[in-house]
């Protein structure tokens, strides 16, 4: 983390084995929270956080000096070596890249909690631990709840247009998600009242040209094998319509 400075607006805090990229305002959470170890150290060991659960579990939390309220989450590994490599990274981890990503969202419409703060701990002489702490999207819900039996057939079909517009978008900015899924899309009523969509895990985006149809198909095509696998392995109420939607050009 020493090597380049953070991005405008973001400071650095560091106590112990952690250093953490925080945005100025916010310095004093920071301070707050490593004072109990790692960021993820003082979510888990919060009395009023509200665990999340995802890869690993996520806890919500209200930040001690902002009141802000917030989702620390770990970094994990996916796949078959998650056994093996667990929360262990080579430096600089994913977090600084989640950060850039992030704001390269942003500044292309895409919606997608805004990263408060990124803590790296030295665990050893190769390997880190990382925990990302973003603003908590209030209300949210991801798009598997609304799959669920008994669903309102309106909530649900308002759900899934909110999806389409959230891959339209991500197509547009020509960012591939290689893990979109219906448990990294988060739906959130916007001031119109209408459900707006809210793209997570965003360490796992690249980018290709703008407005790319492959950039497009393999994010329709990530979401509906995600989609199906809760369907055949969850009950999940699926109708195929909905997915043959998102096979449409990016909007």
């Amino acid at each position: 983390m020493s090597g380049s400075p953070p991005p405008a607006g973001y400071v650095r805090v560091a106590a112990g084995r952690c250093a953490v990229v925080v945005l100025a305002g916010h310095a004093d959470d920071a301070r707050a929270l490593l004072t109990e170890g790692a960021l993820y150290d003082a979510a888990e060991r919060d009395p009023a956080a509200r665990p999340l659960a995802g890869r690993g579990i996520a806890y919500a939390i209200t930040l001690p000096r902002t009141g802000i309220r917030a989702v620390v989450r770990r970094n994990r590994h996916g796949g078959l070596l998650a056994p093996l490599t667990r929360d262990l990274f080579l430096p600089p981890t994913r977090a600084p890249y989640e950060l850039v990503v992030s704001q390269r969202l942003a500044h292309a419409g895409v919606l997608t909690p805004l990263v408060l703060m990124y803590g790296v701990e030295h665990v050893s002489m190769l390997f880190r631990r990382s925990d990302v702490v973003t603003r908590e999207v209030p209300q949210g819900r991801d798009l598997a709840s609304f799959m669920r039996p008994g669903e309102r057939p309106a909530a649900r079909a308002e759900a899934w247009r909110a999806a389409h517009a959230l891959v339209g978008a991500l197509g547009a900015a020509g960012a591939r998600h290689h893990d979109l899924n219906v448990k990294n899309i988060l739906l959130a009523s916007a001031a119109h009242g209408a459900l707006e969509g809210w793209v997570l895990d965003v360490d796992r985006v690249a980018f290709g040209a703008p407005r790319s149809r492959a950039v497009h198909a393999g994010n329709v095509a990530r979401l509906a094998r995600s989609a199906r696998k809760w369907r055949d392995q969850r009950g999940a109420e699926l109708d195929e319509r909905e997915l043959a939607r998102f096979a449409e050009a990016v909007a």
